[in-house]
């Protein structure tokens, strides 16, 4: 989901594919109308009505847009038109318009109904460019809802249809809207793709405008990449070309975007002064979508400055233009911006309302982005109110929709479809689905919910973290009291702010402490397995990734890796239940790892069956367990997704895994599968969750992956343990680079 700020850094995603062709300039509307009053009721009314509710989209004015946009469609349905059917091509324009309506008002129900609706008759009567600019309508508002798999077919579908009927301009815009949404899923080496192709053909038919637009969004993706210098190129390679053809609009976003890059390299002065730059321009032209963007902007910069006062005045402003324009989208977005200034402002009581509010809008429009933006802030408001069971619901809902925008099963349906070029499904099933959106939705939420209290473990681990953020926030209340008597109210609130933080990473500390007690400690792996490592590296501070060891009643010795669903808080929580299912099964005497891992996946599903969802969780874990047997120089191995890598002189062994987890699944009846392998001296021996070679990085920003990190454990698997250990962490260090983490890691190494 794009954020209203880059929503306007990728210039044109929003324009370039309504049914109606935005006007450079708008017509008379008066004059319409003195020729509509005379006008007989035949196809030329009806073109005239179509036409003055695109000039009223064109000036945001919707109110009159659907006005005259649903006289076009009752008179070109009427009997008196062509035949007994009515006009159909002034029917789907007249939906395509009122699509347009709804689509600015973030109405993206009704919005794809209309489009929908102009898509049928456009087939009907056989008309390609039509259905090509239905496609794209469709896809634009996919993507605004951060559903990219259908977005992608839509838009590939239009690029089909454009490129059989040899119309170079859409195809290039086709590209453009392909390219942005990439961008959308942080895949910018895609994105440039895609933006480069877009602007090769407008260079090759000379159109200017679009020019402008490839070098913005090419921009863009630089500026997303922190790579300042080439989109700073761009940025001003757009601006120019916007200011010779006299786009005036498009130089205030120019400006916008430039002040974009300064705020980026805190350089407010610079930052302010092109911003304010866009907001004169935008106000000389009535460019209110501009003028609400640009408000948002400084207002951010007076935020991050501490100037709570300022930024608020700029957001106010902001919220009421977008108010004017029936913008859901701007309003959810401005509703975020004060409720989480006022956070930072010391006023609690107001942030909760408008954080709720920004809530409810984006809920209604269904953006997942403004949504979990939405649960961040009010994470924070209840984090500093001491409200941590409020705040440990909304950082799982944060957790849920963050989840949903960006997973790996999302990026692989969009790179299937893109490489296939086929659209499997057809517009009936994708409109019977949309109907069903809300339903869906509701059950999703429910579905999402992950482990409650009733884990004794987990309770036991809360309990210790309420008493120990209770004792803090309450030494605390008595250190504000003589605070209060020697700051202002804002000095105050700021300290306070800064010390909930405090106490919140002091908490999860303390959290990360209790967790490692569960892990196996040192000692009992150096004491049985000798020369090995450990590479252990949580995304945050707690971890969902966990390694495990036991001796057992038959005298071996079990090793467990593991790779909890979920990370952070709710993954730690999730591993001491696995570790804790783990115990009991060995406690009842089990010695055979299939067996282990059986019992284990019993006691986690009757566990989960307690969460309040209807079937019962589905959280669990992919694991390997290895059961040395020292004395027979052997080892019998289980394993759920998580595979075991031996390395013997030059040769590679890859012990499969059985692909399905350790939780409730479609095979939970299913047993495991027991191993036996024979060991021989100096074999190396690995395990390992998929964290390290799921991260992203490298020159070209993709994932590490399984087969690269196989052919470097085998040119270093003669090393010292120790000495690989450290090997590894540089070279996952340089690969991440910059770039977030994105899972936890776990790899072990032994040595026989």
């Amino acid at each position: 989901m794009l954020t209203k700020t880059i929503k306007y850094l990728l210039l044109g995603m929003t324009f370039l594919f309504c049914h109606l062709t935005l006007l450079a300039q708008n017509k008379n509307i008066d004059s319409i109308l003195g020729i509509l009053e005379t006008a007989k009721p035949d196809t030329n009314k009806v073109n005239l009505l179509n036409r003055l509710s695109s000039e009223y989209i064109n000036i945001r004015e919707y109110d009159g847009a659907l006005k005259y946009g649903n006289k076009a469609l009752a008179l070109a349905s009427s009997v008196l038109i062509e035949n007994k059917r009515g006009w159909s091509k002034g029917i789907s324009r007249a939906y395509g318009s009122i699509g347009i309506v709804y689509y600015y008002q973030s109405n993206y129900n009704a919005a794809l109904k209309n489009y929908f609706a102009s898509l049928k008759i456009m087939k009907e009567i056989g008309d390609k460019r039509g259905i090509a600019r239905s496609y794209n309508s469709i896809g634009n508002i996919y993507l605004e809802q951060g559903e990219y798999s259908p977005a992608i077919k839509y838009y590939t579908a239009a690029l089909k249809m454009h490129e059989d009927i040899g119309d170079k301009k859409s195809i290039s815009k086709t590209y453009n809207s392909i390219g942005n949404a990439y961008s959308s899923q942080d895949n910018y080496p895609e994105a440039l793709k895609n933006y480069f192709a877009s602007l090769k053909i407008r260079e090759e038919i000379n159109d200017k405008q679009g020019i402008a637009i490839s070098y913005n969004n090419i921009g863009a993706i630089y500026d997303l990449q922190g790579n300042y210098t080439e989109a700073l190129k761009n940025y001003f390679a757009s601006l120019r070309i916007k200011e010779k053809i006299g786009d005036n609009a498009g130089v205030a976003n120019s400006y916008n975007n430039i002040g974009l890059i300064y705020q980026s390299q805190e350089n407010y002065t610079e930052a302010l002064k092109n911003h304010f730059a866009a907001l004169k321009i935008s106000e000389d032209i009535k460019y209110k979508d501009g003028m609400a963007v640009t408000l948002e902007n400084i207002g951010a910069i007076y935020s991050s400055q501490g100037s709570y006062p300022e930024a608020l005045k700029m957001f106010f402003s902001s919220l009421k233009i977008n108010e004017q324009i029936g913008d859901k989208y701007g309003i959810a977005a401005s509703y975020n911006n004060i409720g989480n200034a006022l956070v930072r402002s010391g006023q609690l009581k107001e942030a909760q309302s408008y954080l709720n509010k920004a809530l409810q809008i984006s809920k209604e429009i269904g953006s997942k982005y403004d949504i979990k933006k939405s649960y961040k802030g009010l994470v924070v408001l209840d984090s500093i109110q001491g409200n941590w069971r409020a705040a440990f619901e909304h950082h799982k809902l944060f957790i849920v929709y963050k989840d949903s925008i960006d997973n790996e099963e999302t990026k692989k349906e969009i790179i299937e479809s893109t490489m296939t070029n086929k659209f499997e499904k057809t517009e009936l099933e994708t409109q019977a689905r949309q109907d069903k959106k809300d339903a869906i939705a509701a059950e999703e939420k429910q579905k999402q919910k992950i482990i409650k209290y009733s884990v004794s473990l987990g309770l036991f681990l809360v309990v210790l973290l309420a008493l120990f953020i209770l004792k803090g926030y309450r030494q605390k209340q008595k250190a504000n009291i003589i605070i209060s008597q020697q700051k202002t109210e804002v000095e105050k609130q700021k300290e306070l702010v800064e010390e909930k933080h405090k106490e919140i990473t002091d908490s999860i500390n303390y959290a990360e402490r209790i967790q490692r007690s569960f892990l196996a400690s040192k000692e009992l792996l150096t004491e049985n397995l000798g020369d090995h490592f450990v590479l252990f590296q949580p995304k945050d501070v707690v971890s969902g990734d966990f390694y495990w060891a036991s001796k057992l009643g038959n005298g071996n010795f079990a090793l467990v890796t593991a790779d909890s669903t979920g990370h952070g808080v709710p993954g730690a929580i999730m591993s001491i239940l696995n570790i804790s299912s783990l115990e009991k099964a060995v406690e009842q005497g089990l010695c055979d790892p299939s067996e282990i891992l059986g019992q284990t996946r019993k006691t986690i599903i009757e566990r989960l069956k307690k969460d309040g969802s209807k079937d019962g969780g589905k959280d669990g874990m992919d694991v390997s367990i290895i059961c040395y047997d020292f004395t027979n120089q052997k080892f019998t191995y289980a394993a759920a997704n998580n595979p075991i890598w031996v390395i013997r002189e030059n040769e590679f062994i890859e012990l499969k895994p059985d692909k399905m987890p350790v939780g409730k699944h479609d095979r939970d009846q299913t047993p495991f599968t027991q191993h036996e392998f024979q060991l021989q001296k100096g074999d190396a021996i690995y395990t390992l969750t998929d964290g390290f070679p799921d991260q992203f990085g490298g020159p070209e920003g993709k994932k590490f992956m399984s087969k690269q990190l196989k052919e470097y454990l085998m040119t270093i698997s003669m090393l010292p343990m120790q000495e690989q250990k450290q090997k590894l962490n540089i070279v996952f260090d340089n690969w991440k680079g910059n770039m977030e983490q994105v899972d936890d890691v776990c790899l072990i190494g032994i040595r026989v």
